[in-house]
């Protein structure tokens, strides 16, 4: 495999898919198979049941719409190369292409980091302030969340690509994942490279890390809400309400710490290791956030059980 490299730029980056697994790609490819048909299928039911079951048309159902959009969209952003490798031996991508998937990869990683900020807000909202739940989270209002969620990811990741573009690549082409990363394309590079270092690190720290913050304060304040509630029913039942969510958050920020971890500092960590690290964090959350939310709200399951009647019916 060859890519021509230019004074400044490759014409193409090289994708790997499992290292020191590359005979076995075609079995595993079954595996992946499954979590993308999972993932496709589970958010586009969840998508489905809120939109035609209206009892659902509340705040929470509406933040886990972003939420199984988000995970949509990161679906759609790895699939193609990641099958393409597997099932075709498709390493190559063009560096245009391969700037653009990473730009969306980043932007629907942040703006899940996003949603499940807001999502912690809604579930204090609705502990804290029952009675006033509605009519603080309107439509209007979280149609308004859900654009400056999209703002944000957007503006905050625009000139990443540019950082990318005004590098020179003179060396290596061969890139560590299946997907196009930021950290790892601009280790590619054999020029000055700490203006990008700095500003991913300023831009991860101001959005995902932040948000993480923010998450683990609305809890704090979640537990001392439900501990000062008058009987241990009301308590159980208050919490029970959260656990989804803390699920959805534990899925997804621990690989996402892990990976922009391993990328930075663990020089030293095992290139499998980094691998399976990335896949968990791009496949897993989508794949587990749809079960998580049916197993754990009655109400989507008593929607798509009714679903299921009358489609048999």
């Amino acid at each position: 495999w060859e890519v021509n490299v230019s004074s400044s730029q490759p014409s193409a980056f090289l994708l790997v898919g499992i290292p020191g697994l590359e005979a076995l790609h075609h079995w595993i490819s079954i595996p992946f198979c499954a979590l993308y048909l999972l993932a496709l299928s589970g958010n586009c039911l969840i998508l489905f049941i809120i939109k035609k079951t209206q009892s659902l048309h509340e705040p929470m159902y509406y933040f886990l719409s972003m939420l199984a959009v988000t995970d949509l969209g990161l679906v759609f952003c790895t699939l193609p190369t990641t099958l393409g490798l597997f099932w075709f031996h498709r390493r190559r991508i063009g560096f245009d292409a391969c700037l653009t998937q990473m730009y969306f990869i980043h932007i629907f990683s942040f703006i899940e980091s996003s949603v499940l900020l807001a999502m912690a807000f809604d579930r204090f909202i609705a502990i804290s302030r029952p009675l006033r739940h509605s009519s603080i989270l309107t439509k209007a209002t979280i149609g308004k969340i859900g654009l400056a969620i999209i703002l944000r990811a957007m503006v905050s990741l625009l000139p990443i690509p540019f950082l990318l573009r005004r590098l020179t690549y003179c060396g290596k082409t061969e890139l560590s994942h299946s997907f196009c990363f930021h950290p790892d394309i601009m280790k590619l590079a054999c020029a000055d490279i700490k203006v990008n270092v700095f500003y991913g690190m300023v831009i991860l720290l101001s959005t995902v890390g932040m948000d993480l913050i923010f998450i683990v304060l609305s809890y704090i304040l979640i537990i001392k809400t439900i501990l000062n509630l008058a009987t241990k029913e009301e308590c159980l039942k208050a919490l029970n309400t959260c656990v989804s969510h803390i699920c959805a958050v534990l899925v997804f920020f621990i690989p996402m710490i892990g990976l922009s971890m391993s990328h930075r500092f663990g020089n030293n960590v095992p290139p499998l290791l980094n691998t399976w690290v990335a896949y968990t964090y791009l496949l897993i959350p989508p794949a587990l956030n749809p079960i998580i939310y049916s197993i754990k709200s009655s109400h989507i399951r008593e929607a798509l059980l009714r679903a299921l009647r009358r489609k048999s019916g």
